[in-house]
């Protein structure tokens, strides 16, 4: 049942290829053996630390290179995330295992044209379009984490102000303002459509309903996204946190001060930020490397 639900979670949250969901699978698969037959048949809801440990070792005494147990501790370090996020264990024993090492991979964002054609990609002649536009909006307008969409309320929302509360990490509340357009596609969804939804009594306050009146999960805005991505003809792998990358760098490339963005985005150290400015950088030596005249190779001047 947890492998099931691991393997949807890479696919749609995660939107890894096929190849890494078989891989990262494989080496659940390989716990579980160990569990079984090393661990006298230790359920995943008792695993600690120190089994983990004694499970590196067997990996190691099969004769797994350094990386493919890299990998596998990727893997490893993965599930128990998704057994967190659905509350089927408190406390996560991978995480003190230590992390791969194989590089830091900068995240993918959209430019700007592509995030129009994605949000102008909504037929909002549909049921749920004036909905699903509004999601799309407040995405990237307040760069927002899927959870703290899916949570926001009704009563987060001051208008009148320009503003949102976001209760993030850590139950922790920031401030961030709301552009014209995503407060207008906001007001629109909640005045003319979400009016009609009656509420399951725990969603009363909630901004984002289902059509039978509950939460949204992550998986429906997972969905949502995806099948929008189709739509706007974008061959790229989208997610939540999609959104939330290029609402950040294209605040810090339009010249946004770093602190700035970091209390906007709710990091808690400034390194976690910092990795937008290696993406400007990326695009400054892209721009030397094109239009410098030492690097033009039909300048005969």
């Amino acid at each position: 049942m947890y492998v099931k639900g691991f393997k949807v979670f890479l696919q749609l949250e995660k939107g890894l290829s096929e190849n890494t969901v078989t891989a990262y699978l494989h080496d659940v698969n390989l716990l579980f053996s160990f569990l079984q037959t090393i661990k006298n048949s230790l359920s995943i809801k008792d695993v600690r630390s120190d089994d983990l440990r004694d499970f590196l070792e067997y990996i190691n005494d099969m004769g797994l290179g350094a990386y493919s147990q890299s990998r596998v501790i990727s893997g490893i370090k993965s599930f128990f995330s998704f057994l967190i996020l659905e509350k089927i264990i408190d406390a996560d024993p991978s995480a003190l295992l230590d992390s791969p090492k194989l590089g830091k991979k900068l995240p993918d964002v959209l430019s700007v044209n592509e995030m129009r054609m994605l949000i102008q990609s909504v037929d909002l002649s549909e049921p749920l379009g004036e909905r699903n536009k509004a999601i799309l909006e407040t995405l990237y307008a307040c760069g927002l984490r899927v959870s703290e969409l899916t949570s926001l309320k009704l009563s987060d929302l001051h208008f009148n102000e320009g503003i949102i509360f976001v209760t993030g990490k850590g139950n922790k509340q920031r401030i961030i303002p709301i552009g014209e357009s995503a407060r207008k596609q906001l007001q629109t969804y909640i005045q003319l459509i979400r009016i009609h939804t009656v509420p399951h009594r725990d969603a009363e306050n909630i901004v984002f309903l289902n059509q039978r009146g509950g939460r949204l999960s992550r998986q429906m805005i997972f969905l949502i996204i995806k099948r929008q991505v189709g739509k706007a003809g974008i061959h790229k792998v989208v997610s939540p946190h999609t959104f939330r990358h290029s609402f950040a760098t294209h605040l810090i490339r339009n010249g946004a001060d770093l602190r700035a963005v970091q209390e906007l985005l709710g990091h808690v150290s400034i390194s976690t930020t910092e990795i937008y400015t290696h993406l400007n950088d990326t695009d400054l030596r892209n721009t030397i490397l094109k239009f410098h005249p030492l690097n033009n190779k039909n300048d005969t001047k």
